[in-house]
């Protein structure tokens, strides 16, 4: 049996994995807070018997190549470009950490995307509703919100002269954060491949600080992944080639008794 076909189709599968993925990330590149997504490629091994005549009890053999595997490395989690927005309720973090959200079902997420709101029951959320975890009740009469670097909420209220503490938000880091789980809505689940999360005041140390009036861009480089895709098509058709050559071959061996 001719090993090159399964060799070749295996690349032409992993190539294919890279480039699903490189898609994935430009269709993002505008998207706020987006990480992009990593892949790298490992050698597969098949595993041969040496001599036809071994023993049982041998374990005498030697490894043939069967072509590569893509491995997803999870999300790369280095910081996007911030950019001025001047809008209160947007909010970037300047450095490593996520915030922490309350989920509808009573569960945690963790994002970067800091378009804040506050909800008709006065709680400081995200775009879509899901509370902070500090659970930080913002007055329905407040007429201004200020949030330093440091995530302390300040509120501007009516019949009060000073900006009145509305709370404090704090952030989480994670020893591996590519091992969070995607899921969707840049909100990401955490798992065992993270860690366990470490809480903390923006600007203590690993912590970054905070940047009200501005949002984080996607860390996804146009220039980076276009490389990457001419790299992956060119890979694709030389893989496609030697399943080619491979068959022209064997119906070379099929056509020897006609």
């Amino acid at each position: 049996m001719q090993n090159s076909l399964y060799v070749g189709a295996n690349g032409m599968a992993a190539q294919q994995t890279y480039i699903n993925t490189i898609s994935n990330n430009l269709a993002n590149v505008n998207t706020p807070a987006y990480k992009k997504s990593r892949v790298s490629f490992q050698d597969m091994v098949l595993q041969l018997q040496d001599r036809a005549d071994a023993s049982a009890s041998s374990d005498l053999q030697r490894s043939s190549g069967a072509g590569s595997v893509a491995l997803m490395l999870g999300k790369q989690f280095t910081v996007g470009q911030l950019k001025k927005t001047d809008v209160p309720t947007d909010l970037a973090i300047n450095g490593d950490g996520l915030v922490e959200l309350v989920m509808p079902d009573g569960s945690t997420a963790y994002t970067r995307n800091l378009s804040l709101q506050v909800t008709r029951d006065g709680l400081l959320a995200n775009a879509d509703g899901y509370p902070l975890h500090q659970q930080i009740q913002v007055p329905l009469e407040a007429t201004a919100m200020q949030i330093d670097a440091t995530g302390k909420v300040m509120v501007t209220v009516p019949n009060e002269k000073a900006a009145v503490e509305a709370g404090q938000i704090e952030l989480v880091r994670f020893v591996n954060p590519a091992g969070l789980a995607p899921m969707g809505d840049s909100l990401y689940g955490g798992s065992e491949k993270a860690g366990d999360p470490l809480r903390g005041k923006p600007g203590e140390a690993g912590f970054g600080l905070l940047s009200q009036g501005y949002v984080e861009a996607s860390n996804v480089q146009l220039v980076e992944e276009m490389v990457g895709l001419m790299l992956a098509q060119r890979a694709y058709e030389i893989n496609g080639k030697v399943i080619q050559a491979s068959d022209e071959m064997l119906g070379i061996v099929n056509g020897l008794r006609r």
